[in-house]
């Protein structure tokens, strides 16, 4: 450890990196995750250990480490979180505890060499850790089936633990958490992503491939679209966002507490470059009605866009219900998103989120700098990743 450390205790450093990392733009993404499950520090621990849900640290080892490499095994600890290995992977435990454990390290070590990269060093991977050009672009299983056909030595590879790997995994932990605690679990993580994500794109900070992947992967498109603007709401309730988490306040992070029952402005900015059908559209804006009528917010700015906004709609309190037999798209020709984030600017629009509905065929705009969090929609096949804000799949 650093001696300008040296006169803080383990738990001291550890939540001085916890703060580092939700303060960089390139990991404040990573604040919902670290915040899921409990941390502690340990003298019996030899390296780090996680259940998928609470992490623990070695003191005996963190001396050990320089801060750059603590920073980088938090990550370690929390991608495994994250990515829900200790659960996901269950089967493969089975098949062979070694393998497995070097199998997801080898994933997401190779995501911390890469983050390292990119910031220049401000995290770092731990000696040990378990690296190999060869398994990137594959997830666990891959390389597990890879390392099966090429066994690993029989007592540990020589680098981090006996069972081959950086740190300890809480496999059975894991395992004996019940059907309601395994769910539980899941939907925690899954939210604490998306409040990263939010977050993130309150600060333009970054939401990097790992993060739009996950949020992207197939889930009920519905119930997390009515998720995003509810923890987003700022309203006159005990709001998330104006009510800060008090565990982080002291450090200058705001993170949510509770959810609003009502809200502000909600925009919403439907594209009707004619890629889109009206089935999708209705679709889409009856779970608009929905959210509505279930977060009551102040003022609705519904815009109808193409490479241009071609209409301007507003909706006040208690107006959801009409939205469907009033609205009336307008546009029909190219696709720019900047031309929503353009046109809030220009008309002097402040709405707390924006919820946007395209294909994804944008080009590569995404619309610039935002004002506020948004959350795409994305409708179609589009493989197209937004470098800003949050994003799901409008799935059947």
């Amino acid at each position: 450890m650093n001696s300008t450390m040296n006169d803080i205790t383990a738990e001291q450093h550890i939540e001085r990196c916890h703060v580092q990392l939700m303060k960089h733009p390139n990991f404040v993404a990573y604040s919902g995750v670290i915040m899921v499950g409990s941390v502690k520090i340990s003298d019996d621990c030899p390296t780090a250990y996680t259940n998928g849900r609470d992490v623990v640290y070695g003191r005996d080892f963190l001396t050990t480490l320089s801060e750059a490499e603590i920073r980088g095994l938090i990550l370690h600890e929390n991608k495994h979180k994250m990515y829900r290995h200790l659960l996901t992977w269950q089967d493969l435990h089975k098949q062979n505890a070694q393998v497995a454990n070097m199998a997801c390290d080898y994933v997401i070590n190779l995501e911390i060499v890469d983050e390292g990269r990119e910031t220049n060093g401000f995290v770092a991977l731990p000696k040990g850790g378990l690296v190999d050009e060869q398994f990137r672009g594959m997830n666990s299983r891959e390389v597990f089936d890879y390392l099966m056909r090429n066994p690993p030595p029989p007592n540990g590879d020589g680098q981090g633990n006996g069972e081959g790997g950086l740190d300890e995994h809480g496999w059975d932990e894991a395992k004996d958490m019940t059907a309601d605690e395994q769910s539980e679990l899941a939907k925690e993580i899954d939210n604490a992503i998306r409040q990263g994500a939010i977050l993130a794109g309150k600060v333009n900070g970054n939401v990097n491939r790992s993060f739009t992947d996950l949020m992207s992967a197939k889930v009920d498109w519905k119930e997390a679209l009515r998720e995003f603007v509810s923890s987003v709401a700022s309203g006159k309730d005990d709001s998330t966002w104006r009510k800060p988490n008090r565990r982080w306040l002291q450090h200058d992070i705001y993170m949510p507490s509770t959810i609003s029952q009502t809200m502000g402005r909600l925009g919403v900015a439907v594209d009707t470059s004619g890629s889109i059908d009206d089935v999708a559209v209705n679709r889409f804006l009856s779970e608009v009605v929905a959210i509505m009528n279930n977060v009551n917010p102040e003022i609705v700015d519904l815009l109808y866009w193409d490479h241009e906004v071609a209409g301007h709609e507003v909706y006040g309190q208690g107006d959801g219900d009409k939205l469907m037999t009033s609205t009336k798209p307008k546009g029909g020709g190219g696709t720019s998103p900047s031309c929503i984030t353009k046109y809030i600017s220009d008309n002097n629009i402040k709405p707390e989120c924006m919820v946007v509905l395209t294909d994804g065929y944008v080009g590569g705009d995404w619309g610039g700098q935002w004002s506020c969090p948004v959350l795409w929609v994305i409708v179609g096949r589009c493989k197209d990743v937004p470098t800003v804000g949050s994003v799901i799949n409008m799935e059947d």
